[in-house]
């Protein structure tokens, strides 16, 4: 059996100040609010609804993993509202290194409008890398 990967779209994250809540039983846990997520490709094209809570509650394990955990509101250009869980991971070790590691994310989607209900039966999976202050992801539906 293969894998195929259907592109999606390229995703642009724009993170704010990271708030360091100190080592939890979890690892070091930071909260990073996110200021503009925008999704953009020929089947999704979207944008994080202003107003609404987003961010990623990320924890950095003692050995370096950075485990992501991002939570927003999209809203695509035609009105649509899709909701948008992301997880994935990161090597701090080479970023502390100052090495751009590259951050891997596996999106889930769900929605109720008609036009975007293919969004709730598929995942999707990503690469992205740090640009600037920006996280630009290439993201594929997973077949």
């Amino acid at each position: 059996m293969t894998l195929e990967l259907i592109p999606l779209c390229t995703l642009i994250s724009e993170p704010g100040e990271a708030i360091d809540l100190g080592v939890t039983p979890s690892g070091q846990r930071y909260m990073v609010k996110l200021l503009e997520s925008r999704w953009v490709g020929e089947r999704l094209h979207a944008h994080l609804q202003q107003g609404t809570a987003a961010a990623d509650w990320l924890v950095v394990a003692p050995d370096g993993t950075g485990q992501i955990d991002i939570r927003l509101t999209l809203e695509t250009d035609d009105g649509a509202l899709i909701y948008v869980q992301y997880q994935g991971r990161r090597d701090f070790t080479q970023v502390q290194a100052e090495i751009d590691a590259p951050v891997y994310i596996t999106p889930r989607f769900e929605t109720s409008d008609e036009r975007y209900l293919w969004l709730n039966k598929i995942q999707a999976v990503g690469k992205g890398t740090t640009v600037g202050e920006a996280r630009v992801y290439e993201v594929y539906e997973l077949r």
